[in-house]
């Protein structure tokens, strides 16, 4: 089992930044991806950033360029760098990790809010 817990997000301005940020414990050797997903409401979870093992990444067009995946030096942390956020960042952001075996794993959420 793969425990994920996140923290970071907030209110924030439109222009500002947050950092989220999710800490994976449990059976981390397994974990071969990170990354963070979004649910605004009335719309369907969508992938916002992913980093394999590999440290190979992938955004959405929509934040490419604003948003930053990287891992801390243990590799069991995963972190999210959301600069020049927009009133259409609002979501509820997810922390993801997919074991080797498949199985997804998902913390609780964490709201990020900006604000026009």
């Amino acid at each position: 089992q793969v425990q994920l817990v996140e923290s970071g997000g907030g209110l924030v301005q439109a222009g500002g930044s947050l950092r989220l940020s999710c800490a994976a414990s449990g059976s981390i050797f397994s974990i071969n991806a990170m990354g963070w997903y979004r649910q605004a409401p009335g719309n369907e979870r969508e992938l916002v950033a992913r980093i394999t093992s590999g440290g190979s990444t992938t955004y959405s067009d929509s934040v490419k360029g604003r948003f930053t995946i990287s891992r801390g030096n243990a590799k069991n942390t995963v972190y999210l760098q959301m600069n020049s956020l927009k009133p259409e960042d609002t979501a509820v952001y997810y922390c993801h990790a997919q074991r080797t075996s498949g199985y997804d794993h998902w913390g609780q959420g964490t709201q990020v809010t900006v604000s026009s």
